[in-house]
């Protein structure tokens, strides 16, 4: 992502697991981000930070997005 420092910055390989689950792995892959599990739909901010990633999941709790930084 331009601007952002360097490191891992999506998740595509996290698509159809577990929305916790996911939230470590990008949290231990990429320490400088947060990682933020959200019902997939819900209005967030439209603000782009380089220390956020949203991980959209379904009302199971599973991936149903590429997380990305953003």
């Amino acid at each position: 992502m331009s601007g952002c420092p360097p490191g891992k910055n999506s998740w595509p390989e996290l698509v159809g697991t577990n929305g916790e689950s996911a939230k470590t792995t990008i949290e231990n892959e990429n320490p400088d981000v947060a990682a933020i599990v959200l019902l997939d739909g819900t209005q967030v901010t439209t603000d782009f930070r380089c220390d956020r990633v949203w991980v959209w999941v379904d009302r199971n709790g599973q991936v149903v997005r590429a997380p990305r930084i953003g």
